[in-house]
């Protein structure tokens, strides 16, 4: 078999004048008769010619084994921005707006003025209720006076008691006309400190939706402006009842482990621009209901925004590290093929055939996709040399790389 090997030019012919002479000898023995029997005569010599097509060699490949092990549990999900106190400044006494007195935009603290109101009719009203408490002071004065004679009138029996129990009844009505005006007068002071309306709270004051003399009223509580605290802020999104079922799900089954504490589940944003923002936000609510109209569960997530990069109303995209997942999958991005119906692979099976196979995708980490289902551990993924291979086709593995395996031991060259 060696010398065969060595010498294959020889052997064809050899193997070549043998057929011929085969041939000749079965015509010259009346073998014309039937030309069906030199068919086989005709194949071996056509497999005997040196010029016979030769079959091609199986395209070579180069695979990944794949293997499990502990990534993070990255749930991707939409949200909004929104600011962590919100404040709608309103009037509280009716009447014309005299002056507007801050920064429309900008920052103000907690207390600090922004609109004045037209005072005078306040401070009418306040002149009025003072002089009904003066009043009121004077007549329980008088009536005090007449308490204080009538007292020792009656132990000498100078005067009746019916007569005494009707000043004590005076001198008490008086009292309570005093308290009364007093706090009509307490009434028109605070009426009058409102005029000049300031920030419940510190952050940055929306425009003012109200000009100078514009008529406000306290009883339709006329909008003055909006006061937003936005540092931190809170960042809106919600998730599906089946999403909460499986991550539940993997809870109890043990591959899926977070942690004991809600605080504890780190919150990454990505921009609308695609960048990514640089403060980390901790997850602080959870909603234990579902919307019924939606049927999604609101969580919410806390983030610092000192640069005030992050403003009410705008749309981002959270990333929940919530836990570690002890069975992931990673394979190369070049070698999934993307379809309408999701991704494929190619694996090579037992038998050194390629074999197409439907892959369930989770999110891309890098250069890699999560593979959610559809491989095994120890299965062989084509990565190299997709566009020579054909299901059902034989292939040869060049070399193997390791997957790109989290937190586990890389595989071994195949």
């Amino acid at each position: 078999m060696q010398r065969v090997a060595e010498q294959p030019t020889g052997v064809l012919v050899q193997l070549t004048g043998l057929c011929r002479a085969v041939g000749a000898r079965f015509l010259c023995h009346g073998g014309s008769g039937h030309p069906w029997v030199l068919l086989p005569l005709v194949a071996v010599l056509a497999a005997c010619s040196p010029d016979a097509p030769q079959a091609p060699p199986p395209p070579e490949v180069e695979v990944v084994t794949v293997k499990t092990g502990s990534i993070d549990n990255i749930i991707e999900l939409p949200g909004r921005v929104q600011a962590t106190r919100t404040a709608e400044v309103r009037a509280r006494v009716t009447g014309i707006v005299a002056r507007r007195l801050y920064e429309e935009g900008s920052d103000v603290k907690a207390g600090q003025p922004l609109f004045a109101i037209d005072p005078r009719e306040l401070q009418a009203s306040l002149g009025a209720v003072q002089a009904q408490l003066e009043r009121a002071q004077a007549n329980a004065a008088n009536a005090r006076q007449d308490f204080d004679r009538y007292r020792p009138l009656l132990k000498d029996q100078a005067i009746s008691k019916q007569e005494f129990d009707a000043a004590v009844a005076r001198m008490g009505a008086a009292e309570a006309d005093v308290a009364q005006a007093q706090a009509q007068v307490d009434s028109a002071k605070l009426n009058l400190s409102y005029a000049t309306v300031t920030a419940p709270i510190s952050g940055r004051a929306r425009r003012a939706e109200v000009t100078e003399g514009a008529l406000v009223s306290a009883a339709e509580g006329t909008l003055l402006t909006v006061i937003e605290q936005t540092n931190p802020v809170f960042v809106n999104f919600s998730q599906s009842s089946s999403e909460l079922l499986a991550i539940r799900r993997d809870i109890a089954s043990g591959v899926l482990k977070i942690p004991a504490a809600l605080g504890a589940t780190r919150v990454e944003l990505e921009l609308e621009d695609g960048s990514t923002y640089a403060q980390t936000g901790r997850l602080d609510f959870l909603d234990l209901s579902f919307d019924q109209a939606t049927g999604v569960s609101a969580l919410r997530a806390e983030f610092p925004n000192p640069g005030s990069i992050l403003l009410p109303g705008q749309f981002v995209r959270a990333k929940a590290f919530v836990g570690t997942r002890s069975d992931a999958v990673l394979i190369p991005q070049r070698a999934v093929t993307l379809g309408p119906r999701g991704g494929s692979v190619m694996v090579v099976n037992a038998e050194s055939n390629a074999e197409a196979r439907p892959v369930q995708l989770g999110d891309l980490r890098g250069s890699d996709w999560v593979v959610r289902s559809g491989l095994k551990p120890g299965e062989k993924v084509i990565v190299n040399g997709l566009q020579k291979v054909q299901p059902g086709a034989p292939v040869r593995i060049a070399g193997a790389k390791p997957a790109a395996a989290p937190a586990a031991a890389p595989a071994k060259a195949e």
